[in-house]
């Protein structure tokens, strides 16, 4: 080798050396003990016509952040942040100020069980739900729910099935309850992995940390679908399953924990939700993941007239948040929105967070979360920012660990997509 080659070489060596150093510098240090132990919050279910719940949240990103880290500690998606931030870099984030869309439009229809929006990508669980009666040994009656009153919404972002593998759309009901459930594959997505893998296996053991469902599984009345784990967290916020409906790790085992065998469900297709908070009129558009729509311009006007919101809406501001499909709800109203601050809080160094003003404090304080289910250690540099520890107005947790008699641990799911 030349002088000259080799003094390239070492600067090369150099700056490769540096620019590890520079990121160990700057980024958090994010582990998955962080994510299993972080806060899960519950939201108070407003009155109707009332729709949003949460409030807007502000993060500093600093250099070595992604946004798959920082959205899986706050309850987000890659996704979500990277869409309420014009399309900013997953994995190589800016470095500056971001919204966190921590704030929400409910689903139209009735407020019970769990909701998914397919294009949102994202769960709603309405707490506590009304639940099928069930026979002895954990079968369910298709008639007769007991009685349940939500009080508190869940909110969890998924992962979901793939455009040529769509998760469909249509009520269930939660049929079993299945911990480290066994995978195994159906032949014709064996046979697509020995296509592209050139390999493949036919079973996945129950805890395997490659089986796909994860260690929890909710089996539903839909033939061949159910809400499980991953072994892939990257995949939140995609359309990479087979159809089935993937949660983080920690959201899974709390929604399992939560959720009992004959609790109702819908999977919904709403790209364009409208909804209240007080007089003021907010639109949420996410993108027509599964292209159902001719054009999204065309449903928003439908959706308008549906309504009967001619009346409400700036056409102009309902065209920019169409356009945008942010994912953020956007107020629409002739006029500025209510109740809004332009003061712009100070984010620290460590992910914690900041209200974005977006309504009167009485108003804010009303619709920030309020349960503290699980929270991070003391001494952890993800701690849970401080206007999210509110007391608790919730029930009482009631896990329910009985319901996985329907299913053992370890229960083979031989006709279940991924």
């Amino acid at each position: 080798m030349s002088q000259k080659s080799l003094s390239r070489s070492i600067i090369v060596a150099i700056a490769v050396i540096a620019l590890g150093i520079s990121r160990l510098a700057y980024a958090r240090d994010w582990k998955n003990a962080d994510f299993d132990n972080r806060p899960l919050y519950d939201y108070p279910l407003p009155s109707s016509p009332d729709s949003l719940i949460g409030s807007l949240t502000e993060y500093q990103i600093v250099k070595g952040d992604t946004l798959l880290d920082v959205g899986r500690w706050y309850g987000l998606s890659g996704k979500e942040i990277s869409d309420a931030n014009g399309r900013i870099d997953w994995w190589a984030p800016p470095a500056g100020r971001v919204l966190l869309p921590t704030e929400h439009i409910l689903p139209e229809g009735p407020r019970s069980g769990i909701v998914l929006n397919i294009p949102e990508m994202r769960i709603y669980y309405y707490y506590p739900s009304p639940v099928a009666a069930r026979h002895r040994h954990g079968k369910v009656k298709a008639t007769a729910l007991t009685s349940g009153h939500p009080q508190v919404v869940y909110s969890f972002p998924v992962g979901l099935g793939r455009y040529d593998w769509k998760t469909p759309v249509g009520p269930w009901t939660v049929i079993a309850k299945v911990k480290n459930p066994t995978w195994v594959v159906p032949q014709d997505i064996y046979e697509e992995h020995l296509e592209r893998d050139g390999e493949a296996q036919h079973v996945y053991p129950g805890g395997d940390p490659d089986n796909p469902l994860g260690l929890y599984k909710l089996a539903l009345s839909i033939p061949e679908y159910g809400i499980h784990g991953t072994d892939v967290e990257w995949g939140i916020g995609m359309n990479v399953s087979h159809g089935c409906i993937r949660l983080y790790p920690e959201d899974i085992e709390r929604l399992f924990m939560k959720t009992s065998v004959g609790t109702p469900g819908r999977f919904v297709y709403q790209p364009i939700k409208f909804g209240w908070r007080g007089d003021a009129l907010y639109v949420e558009v996410h993108d027509d993941l599964y292209s159902v729509y001719p054009g999204l311009w065309n449903h928003a006007l439908n959706e308008v007239k549906r309504l009967k919101l001619d009346d409400d809406v700036d056409m102009q501001k309902l065209q920019k948040a169409v356009e945008t499909k942010s994912g953020v709800p956007t107020y629409v109203m002739n006029g500025p929105e209510p109740g809004v601050s332009t003061d712009s809080a100070s984010a620290p160094p460590s992910p914690a967070a900041s209200v974005a003003g977006r309504s009167t404090a009485a108003v804010a304080s009303a619709l920030l979360p309020t349960t503290k289910i699980a929270a991070a250690p003391a001494d952890s540099p993800h701690n849970a920012p401080d206007f999210l520890s509110a007391p608790a107005t919730a029930p009482a947790d009631k896990e329910s660990k009985d319901d996985w008699e329907s299913l053992p641990s370890g229960g083979s799911d031989a006709n279940t997509v991924e």
